[in-house]
């Protein structure tokens, strides 16, 4: 079980220890989670004009929000402001930016009631993300920009933290889904026809746990936390962004949390920027990324087992 520590005076590598352990982080909105709000605000009011945007997806064909979020989310993300405001959050945080490294933020959408739930809004399965190639030194930042309730945000599974999940990791290559896949997501509408890493037995979704933060609140997990979208029947859309970060010191000695059932391949190391000047992690250190963590032995003979 997890524990939810709100506002931690701990130090940045004090927190990081405990959430390669599983523990989750809360913390208040701040001047600098404000400002990116505001910013972000702006963007996704610009794009829906006279449109309320929680409320939009009620007015509009579904064909036409999936065109306007296929406009709007790359702008969010490549906007050279977020390279300036992200920086600022984490030194806000406690983080030292000379040694932490972030990724171009991700603007996510959570229409209500079914309404879009796949390709460029795609409703998140129970997944870690090292399922998708992530180092396991990887923190996930996610912050909502408008209220959010229970029945819109996001879920965490905690008793599988330490707990194997069977799953379609060993499929996944991140060289082969940025090339033939994530460009193509605006396309799916319907349904979701890329194949993803997703559980292959059961997965007790409860108990969860549910952070309701306000917005600019920010809350911090390991990226080996099973974790879902909240199957959305609040009648609003939930806005949120997500960025991540690693630091060069747990990078450079392989520090993280445990690997108990990821065997996907390539990395993501690449994609994370440094705080201060957005330089890239060395190449000979992202190349010793490309093969996830060995499993623990008794899950290596279940996978054989099953396999045969």
């Amino acid at each position: 079980m997890s524990t939810v520590l709100l506002d931690s005076a701990l130090s940045d590598d004090d927190r990081r220890a405990k959430l390669y352990e599983g523990e989750l982080f809360v913390y208040s909105p701040r001047p600098s989670t404000t400002a990116f709000v505001e910013f972000t605000r702006e963007l996704i009011r610009d794009a829906f004009g006279d449109l309320d945007p929680e409320t939009a997806q009620h007015h509009m064909p579904v064909e036409e929000y999936a065109a306007l979020l296929a406009e709007l989310k790359p702008r969010f993300i490549h906007h050279p402001t977020c390279k300036e405001l992200i920086p600022a959050m984490l030194a806000e945080l406690g983080c030292d930016i000379s040694r932490t490294y972030f990724d171009v933020p991700r603007l996510r959408t959570s229409t209500s009631d079914d309404y879009l739930t796949s390709g460029i809004a795609y409703a998140f399965h129970p997944h870690r993300d090292t399922w998708y190639s992530a180092p396991f030194c990887q923190l996930n930042w996610w912050m909502p920009i408008f209220d959010i309730v229970p029945e819109n945000g996001l879920a965490f599974h905690p008793r599988y933290f330490g707990q194997a999940v069977k799953n379609g990791s060993r499929t996944y290559n991140y060289y082969e889904w940025n090339k033939t896949n994530r460009a193509s997501a605006a396309k799916h509408i319907k349904s979701d026809t890329r194949v993803q890493p997703k559980p292959e037995e059961e997965v007790e979704i409860f108990p969860q746990t549910r952070v309701i933060a306000p917005p600019g609140g920010m809350l911090v997990f390991s990226g080996n936390q099973l974790h879902s979208s909240v199957p959305n029947t609040s009648g609003r859309t939930r806005f949120s962004i997500d960025f991540r970060t690693v630091h060069f010191d747990d990078v450079v000695n392989h520090v993280g949390a445990p690997n108990v059932d990821s065997e996907c391949t390539g990395t993501t190391m690449r994609d994370y920027l440094r705080g201060t000047d957005l330089s890239r992690i060395p190449e000979d250190l992202c190349l010793s990324y490309d093969e996830a963590p060995p499993l623990p032995d008794a899950i290596l003979v279940y996978d054989h087992q099953t396999a045969s």
